[in-house]
């Protein structure tokens, strides 16, 4: 993902930048001095971190003196414990399942918020008549499990209401579409759009979101916090960690925004960059997730909110999956996030005219081609 080459011209001209410039990224350090760092996904190179493999190709991490390796996720990786077991620097998980292994031991701290918003949603039929969780009452409702289902069943459980059966569902549309489940569990930015790119046998064509219901957690009021970048809450008591920290936050925002500005060529590098999705289904998935990042709070994104947090803990705590389970049995303690990294990578990202907020932010319509191609 990174490149360390820069030829001694290139070297010598950036510190002559550095010593002339009063922006705090302008102050990267020679090629040499690159400070190997590595980020551990949570899932298969796509869309949904776009940001951070931008950065990595835009050079938004070397300003900050960082030489980063993304290392792919996949089924069998849990990204907290890859980075609680000193194999990652840093790590991209669920709030709810890094809070789960912090109970359980791991020493790890969220320190970037990146998306503000759940990109979890419940997709049926139009003609099932399923517009709200209470609706779902009777019906036969699809989950992935391992830790996704937790929105699902707060949302249930807030609605006062029993699924006619609850069916283990793969991590496509399958059965959705064959009519084996009545309402199956999608991410905005992945599985809804399968189905938006299947034929419809009916009209020929593909499906459009007219033929679809989808209840959006957020809206719910059970939602809960997704994607966040987790630090080692050890080596945060180290300071040369804590520098490190902020310039790896500030590189990865950085590469957030250049996402949310340039959604097509962003497409284009997560493709390069080996993702086994098709063109425009990378196109719908990147601008799907600009949506749960931006805008951000005024403070900027990365930010967390402590009431989006406190949200999140309440649901862990309290909503009780099929095999009677919560996610977490506590309250997280004071080291289970900080918005003190954020706040300074933030700082330096403002020095140097970056948008940290995207207030103006609209999303682009994509049109899906069959398949996703």
């Amino acid at each position: 993902m990174s490149r360390r080459a820069l030829v001694a011209v290139a070297a010598a001209l950036t510190l002559a930048v550095s010593a002339c410039s009063a922006t705090p990224e302008a102050a990267a350090p020679a090629a040499g001095a690159l400070k190997p760092v590595s980020l551990q996904l949570q899932w298969f190179t796509q869309g949904q971190f776009a940001g951070y493999i931008a950065a990595a190709d835009q050079g938004f991490y070397k300003e900050q003196g960082l030489d980063v390796t993304i290392k792919e996720g996949g089924v069998d990786i849990v990204p907290q414990t890859v980075l609680a077991q000193g194999q990652a620097d840093y790590a991209i998980a669920w709030v709810p399942k890094a809070l789960a292994s912090r109970e359980q031991g791991a020493a790890i701290t969220d320190v970037a918020q990146i998306y503000q918003r759940s990109g979890t949603r419940q997709v049926s039929f139009a003609n099932k008549g399923i517009t709200s969780p209470a609706q779902l009452a009777g019906k036969k409702v699809g989950n992935w499990g391992f830790g996704n289902e937790f929105e699902l069943f707060a949302g249930m459980t807030k609605a006062g209401v029993k699924p006619g059966a609850l069916v283990q569902q793969q991590f496509d549309m399958q059965a959705l579409l064959s009519g084996d489940i009545d309402a199956a569990q999608a991410m905005s930015y992945n599985e809804y759009a399968q189905v938006l790119e299947a034929n419809n046998p009916a009209t020929g064509k593909l499906f459009q979101p007219s033929d679809f219901n989808v209840i959006n957690w957020n809206d719910d009021g059970t939602a809960m916090l997704q994607d966040a970048i987790w630090a080692n809450t050890d080596k945060l008591s180290d300071p040369a960690y804590q520098d490190q920290t902020t310039k790896f936050i500030a590189g990865s925002i950085k590469g957030w925004a250049w996402c949310r500005d340039n959604v097509t060529a962003c497409r284009d590098l997560v493709v390069k960059a080996g993702s086994k999705l098709g063109a425009s289904h990378q196109l719908w998935q990147i601008n799907e997730v600009n949506k749960l990042i931006w805008p951000s709070p005024a403070a900027g994104a990365g930010t967390i909110d402590p009431a989006a947090w406190a949200q999140t803990v309440k649901v862990a705590r309290t909503a009780v999956n099929a095999d009677g389970a919560t996610v977490i049995t506590k309250d997280p303690d004071a080291q289970a996030y900080t918005n003190d990294y954020v706040t300074k990578a933030l700082e330096i990202l403002k020095g140097g005219g970056v948008d940290v907020v995207g207030a103006g932010f609209q999303p682009m319509t994509v049109t899906l081609n069959p398949g996703g191609s």
